[in-house]
């Protein structure tokens, strides 16, 4: 700026110089002027007023000029002045831009600052928001796997409580199990001591029954042969198939047959008829 501030005062006054090397042109071309306008056999008087005429036409010329001149330095001064007032206008400018371009930076500083603070708040909001729906989310989950969890633990403790009650009937039905065992083992004893009982009768029975036939054997040795060949005969004959269980289990008991109980009826025959041929080839021998 203050480069065009001088050119614009050089420019305010070249007129004023151009003006006055004008009149002083102007003051020279007069005078030659007059010389020249002057006849050759003119009179003298006619030449001095053609030089008065041009003295004067001179001296309005110069003033002229020193009009010009006075206008050209008015000029300047103005210029001079329009200059300064340029000069106070552009710092007022400068100042009042720098002022500006500050209030411009600080409004800019301030709306960015509200700008990032809006899009921080936006930003924490969809945040929270966010974080809210995830929690929600993860809420409903665990409510979910909670109440997953409440039913699966109610059907266990159902099915502890029917394997309970499964477990109380088992062992109720054991327990009646092992009565009617007890019961049934009572009663197998009872009839095994009857059973016993009865055996040692017929043990006694037998035993009176084998002395018996003992005597009878040792009378009846001489007639043992006649005896096998006799029951060899009713063996034949199918006479011992004729008698009945219990009678053959009698008999096998009177010559002391063991596990006649548990034999069969056919199996007592057998039994029978080989401890009679023994009996009978005893004899014999005795």
């Amino acid at each position: 700026m203050p480069s065009n501030a001088a050119w614009l005062l050089g420019r305010a006054l070249q007129p004023a110089e151009d003006a006055a090397a004008g009149a002083r042109d102007q003051g020279r071309k007069v005078t030659a002027a007059v010389v020249d306008a002057a006849p050759v056999g003119d009179s003298v008087e006619i030449r001095a007023r053609r030089a008065r005429d041009a003295a004067d036409r001179a001296r309005e010329a110069e003033e002229r000029a020193v009009e010009a001149a006075r206008e050209s330095k008015a000029q300047a001064d103005r210029a001079r002045e329009v200059s300064e007032r340029g000069q106070a206008r552009i710092k007022d400018v400068e100042r009042e831009t720098s002022r500006e371009v500050k209030q411009r930076v600080a409004e800019a500083e301030k709306a960015a600052a509200e700008f990032v603070q809006r899009e921080r708040q936006e930003a924490e909001a969809d945040a929270e928001e966010q974080r809210l729906e995830v929690e929600e989310d993860v809420n409903d989950e665990v409510a979910k796997a909670e109440a997953e969890a409440e039913a699966s633990q109610q059907r266990a403790e159902e099915l502890v409580e029917d394997a309970a009650e499964a477990l109380a009937e088992s062992k109720r039905l054991a327990d009646e199990a092992a009565e009617a065992a007890r019961s049934a083992a009572q009663e197998a004893n009872r009839q095994a001591q009857q059973l016993q009982d009865e055996a040692n009768k017929r043990a006694s029975d037998a035993e009176a029954r084998v002395k018996a036939a003992e005597d009878l054997r040792q009378r009846a040795a001489a007639t043992a042969k006649d005896t096998a060949r006799e029951l060899d005969r009713e063996t034949a004959n199918g006479g011992l198939d004729a008698y009945k269980k219990p009678e053959l289990v009698e008999l096998a008991a009177t010559i002391g047959i063991e596990n006649r109980s548990n034999m069969t009826k056919e199996e007592l025959v057998d039994a029978i008829t080989k401890a009679a041929r023994r009996r009978a080839r005893q004899g014999a021998r005795s």
